[in-house]
């Protein structure tokens, strides 16, 4: 029932424009706990990378005098990354289109966000 509920989110925010490519919830320590993702990812790869860049974004953050970490972005040539925190013990990744209107997609992956604890 939980997981439905965080995949009909996951759903929704994979819905809201043709950017996004997928997205999945994973627990700070590299568990997945919901996935949209396509077949053609390594969900147990996108968890584990997630979570190391996850930990090494909070240590930046922390060691630069940045406050608490928000979200980490990776560009690549072939897209984007983006991972926001979703609560105190969950990450929310998005996979985006290397042309994405990022602004769109960061908003509407806060909103995603917001939602997951609700259900956790």
């Amino acid at each position: 029932m939980r997981e439905d509920m965080l995949v009909s989110i996951l759903n929704e925010l994979n819905g809201s424009t043709v950017d996004i490519q997928g997205s999945a919830v994973i627990s700070i320590d590299g568990l997945l706990i919901a996935s949209a993702l396509p077949t053609s990812f390594d969900e147990e790869m996108v968890s584990a990378m997630t979570a190391a860049m996850l930990m090494l974004g909070e240590r930046t953050a922390r060691e630069l005098q940045r406050g608490e970490l928000e979200q980490v972005i990776v560009k690549g040539r072939l897209g984007y990354v983006i991972m926001v925190r979703s609560g105190p013990e969950s990450v929310l990744c998005v996979l985006a289109r290397p042309d994405a209107k990022l602004g769109l997609v960061l908003l509407d992956a806060a909103r995603a966000a917001e939602d997951i604890p609700k259900v956790l």
